[in-house]
């Protein structure tokens, strides 16, 4: 494993991250798996040197970490976990957020939480959550049961990051977790500029989704931005759109070209990678200790894709 510094947080963190949520949340939305089949998922991402965990109160996966971390030293590991906004109108939503940092602590059997997030935080949530959510926050980082305040983008809404790119500006967030990968990159014109310049650590979701571990998906994908003009028509094989990927990068996937193009870019510091079968994380994790892809296919990407900025790969 390498490891790398979140930040202006110092916390020494592995460059793969697990992510607990997701399409599979460790197996557990597979009713043929069970807890104990997602505790030794976890163990199996620890023994390979990851440290980093990522949860939410909505995954359901808060208690599995807990069991499959009793023993441990607390210190190797951080915990990065969410709390939901609350709804418009809720009539003390400061409390709320105490409340649902005291059960995650509960749920992951721990006295502190390294990053709480507000999680999926759309741009127009941006006002309330500085004015009504952050000094709960901040009063909770001063009690010691939180030490980093983070954030994390509802991608899936905000495709452009418009809400971290306003919020970036005052710099509130010690961390923050944005959607980035080979089929949107503008993150990296948009926001890493800016956590690099606040020294905010990164964490990168969407590295991988359906658009680029299912071919048809891909087919089809590549097919509407080719009829709206935002792909010019001839410029891919239609068959097979990101086959240059595979043949000039050595990636045996392309789940792995995604992750290593993920990995070594400038501004990434943890790559999550989420899924419930053991032999995929050790692939993925695999993948993203990978050299960087070449330069020509970097390139070719980008110009394919280096102008996008709505797509997430769903």
């Amino acid at each position: 494993m390498e490891y790398t510094t979140l930040g202006r947080t110092g916390l020494k963190v592995s460059v793969a991250g697990l992510g607990c949520g997701g399409p599979s949340r460790l197996g557990l939305r597979d009713a043929s798996d069970s807890t104990d089949h997602a505790v030794a998922l976890i163990k199996q991402a620890l023994d390979l040197g990851v440290n980093f965990l990522d949860t939410a109160e909505t995954y359901g996966t808060e208690s599995v970490i807990g069991k499959a971390i009793k023993g441990m030293a607390r210190e190797k590991l951080v915990i990065s976990t969410k709390k939901t906004l609350t709804p418009p109108g809720h009539p003390n939503p400061e409390e709320e957020v105490r409340v649902g940092l005291e059960q995650s602590l509960k749920q992951l059997d721990t006295d502190y939480i390294d990053i709480y997030h507000l999680h999926g935080v759309e741009p127009n949530d941006f006002d309330h959550a500085k004015k009504r959510l952050m000094p709960a926050m901040r009063r909770l980082k001063e009690q010691g049961k939180i030490r980093f305040i983070g954030v994390t983008e509802a991608f899936v809404e905000d495709p452009q990051h418009r809400m971290l790119q306003d919020s970036l500006k005052e710099d509130i967030w010690d961390v923050v977790m944005a959607g980035f990968s080979l089929l949107n990159p503008s993150a990296r014109k948009t926001v890493f500029p800016l956590t690099r310049q606040k020294r905010a650590g990164m964490l990168n979701m969407f590295a991988v989704r359906r658009g680029l571990s299912q071919p048809q998906r891909l087919k089809a994908m590549v097919a509407e931005l080719i009829n709206t003009g935002a792909i010019a028509r001839g410029a891919v094989n239609l068959d097979d759109p990101l086959d240059f990927v595979l043949r000039d990068s050595g990636a045996a996937t392309l789940p792995e070209a995604a992750y290593r193009f993920c990995r070594h870019e400038p501004g990434v510091d943890v790559v999550l990678t989420g899924t419930g079968n053991p032999a995929h994380l050790q692939e993925n994790i695999a993948a993203i200790l990978k050299p960087a892809l070449p330069r020509p296919v970097l390139d070719k990407l980008a110009e394919l894709f280096g102008k996008l900025d709505h797509l997430t790969g769903n």
